[in-house]
């Protein structure tokens, strides 16, 4: 499976750069899920014709980046935006599956007409959530990362997004699409010092059977 994943965006002023980045951690997860892994470019013009060539089966949208119309954002990237909008907006006209990661969630939810709440306490952070992804409605609770400084309110949520996990204080912190084969989490697999077999199980289920 070829699996397109997106990157945050740098800027380094000493040597007038911006840098598409990617944590090395997410090339070890995929590989060990047996997955190839291909990193999408922020400046490409004809964003819908090099994912045509790429022939991903599946997005991974990643975190870092604010997104660019948040009041007082910070390290922002309007061309990673547009990437991203993109990406969205194909792998909705060929129902591909997205997993969106931290703002990748966030993306998700603007995508679809949500909206995003700031919070605070939740970087450089652990907290419990309570998750459930299938119809059981039976919630575990999992002590996740935490790496972001916006979320959403359950009333912020798209209409056309599930919510699936919470943290104590109702945050949305999971939620899938109502028919795509998308899911977004607002922690990171890929910063666990081990990866957690459940991150692994969310995302292989995901890739290749879905949620919906």
């Amino acid at each position: 499976m070829r699996v397109g994943i997106t990157q945050r965006v740098e800027y380094i002023n000493e040597y007038e750069e911006a840098r598409d980045c990617l944590d090395q951690r997410w090339s070890e997860l995929l590989e060990l899920l047996g997955m190839i892994m291909v990193p999408i470019p922020n400046t490409i013009k004809n964003i819908e014709e090099w994912l045509d060539f790429s022939k991903c089966d599946a997005y991974i949208l990643t975190g870092g980046n604010d997104l660019s119309d948040l009041p007082n954002a910070q390290n922002v990237s309007i061309e990673r935006d547009r990437t991203e909008i993109a990406l969205l907006k194909y792998a909705q006209s060929k129902s591909l599956p997205v997993l969106g990661v931290c703002r990748g969630l966030q993306m998700m939810n603007i995508f679809f007409g949500g909206q995003l709440d700031r919070v605070q306490g939740h970087v450089s952070n652990r907290h419990p959530v309570r998750m459930c992804f299938d119809q059981s409605n039976q919630f575990i609770t999992s002590n996740v990362n935490s790496f972001h400084n916006w979320s959403i309110l359950k009333n912020s949520l798209a209409q056309q997004l599930i919510p699936c996990a919470y943290d104590i204080d109702d945050f949305v912190e999971a939620a899938r699409h109502e028919k795509l084969n998308w899911l977004g989490i607002m922690w990171h697999p890929e910063r666990e010092e081990e990866f957690q077999a459940s991150d692994l199980e969310i995302i292989r289920k995901l890739f290749n059977e879905g949620f919906v």
